[in-house]
């Protein structure tokens, strides 16, 4: 079967997640570069790691790299690598492309280009002057930078963020994928109390459920290429299958609390829709309410930014008295995303950590109070 060289494509700061992520399953070689981990893989693991990944945005399977700094070379480089392995006859060859400090600086051009590459070489196997392009999706990425051009082909189809248990979303609202990475970056496991008093549409919370129950994201999901018929439907059933056996019936609930009722109704539905809305209490409550009498729990949440709701001096209220609620907190962590430049000063203290992440385009760090971890039983 075919061996590719896989990329999982990753937000700015959770590279390392995914690569952590990877190697959980099993795979040592993985190598991190901005924004994408790539390891060697074949069929099997293009399903195994769509099904899987919790953190990564999409998997893709690079075709090829090369210098390019003209259209025939751009041309010929493409039509050398063996498309017509990969694509069906009545395949449908969609291309984007990107090109950055390159000479080949028009991308409409670039698209147009590969794209006649790629059916020239599924020509060689397929001999005919027309494509009805009436088949499954291949979704090529020709992307150049500094005059070297890389090819992709998308495994996944809409992003992995899409779960497929969200039926509506709060006012602001947090890809999956980055919920997820903010619960493992917590270092939260069942047995140990968590909330998110900012819960919103429920990611945070459905995602923490997720993690504590072993259960794929991917699980209930279709994927692209799935239609490929080079991409066996057994191997599919083989990944779910596989995914299926991790699941393991932890006994844990997790706090899930906002003050506005109409994103709580929401979040409720979305917990039915991921199965995990019986590990998740649900409750109207501002976050100055916040109470628990439990050691060693951890706060993972996602609080307002002011850029949306357009009142600052309310967010930085809510940032003060998240201050002072941690601070009556017993042996509590707490992991909190914001932009704001002044989100340590207005909380009372200064984080144990910061990272860096961006919540779709807006530049955050994630603020980080590390309190002890439960005592080991």
């Amino acid at each position: 079967m075919a061996e590719y060289t896989l990329i999982a494509t990753a937000a700015f700061g959770v590279e390392s997640i995914v690569a952590d992520e990877l190697k959980a399953l099993g795979y040592a070689d993985v190598e991190v570069e901005n924004g994408r981990v790539s390891f060697p893989g074949g069929p099997k693991d293009v399903a195994r790691c769509n099904i899987a990944l919790r953190c990564a945005d999409r998997l893709l399977i690079r075709m090829s790299s090369f210098g390019a700094t003209d259209f025939e070379e751009l041309f010929q480089q493409t039509r050398a690598v063996a498309w017509e392995d990969l694509i069906c006859a009545d395949g449908k060859m969609h291309v984007i492309g990107k090109s950055a400090a390159s000479r080949l600086a028009s991308v409409p051009d670039c698209q147009a280009i590969v794209k006649k590459a790629v059916v020239e070489a599924v020509k060689r196997k397929y001999p005919g002057e027309w494509f009805p392009e009436t088949g499954p999706v291949y979704r090529i990425e020709v992307a150049i930078s500094h005059d070297r051009a890389t090819l992709t082909v998308d495994t996944s189809g809409p992003g992995l963020h899409k779960r497929g248990y969200r039926t509506g979303t709060g006012e602001a609202p947090l890809k999956e994928t980055l919920a997820a990475a903010l619960v493992l970056l917590s270092r939260w496991a069942p047995g140990r109390e968590l909330a998110d008093p900012f819960c919103g549409s429920g990611t945070i919370p459905i995602e923490a459920a997720l993690i504590g129950r072993r259960i794929g994201p991917g699980l209930v999901r279709s994927f692209v290429a799935e239609t490929w018929p080079t991409m066996p439907r057994a191997l599919w059933e083989e990944a779910r299958e596989e995914a299926r056996s991790r699941i393991v019936a932890a006994d844990f609930r997790i706090l899930a609390s906002d003050a506005d009722s109409t994103v709580l109704k929401a979040a409720r539905a979305n917990a039915e829709a991921a199965g995990v809305a019986d590990a998740i209490a649900f409750q109207k409550q501002p976050v100055d309410q916040f109470r628990s009498p439990r050691k060693y729990g951890c706060i993972v949440c996602n609080p307002p930014y002011g850029e949306r709701t357009g009142d600052i001096r309310e967010v930085e209220r809510i940032y003060r008295t998240m201050g002072d609620i941690y601070a009556r907190l017993d042996c509590w962590s707490l992991f909190a995303l914001s932009p704001h430049p002044r989100f340590e000063h207005l909380f009372g203290r200064k984080a144990e950590r910061k990272r860096k992440l961006f919540n779709g385009n807006i530049l955050c760090y994630l603020y980080q109070y590390l309190g002890p971890l439960p005592p080991r039983r």
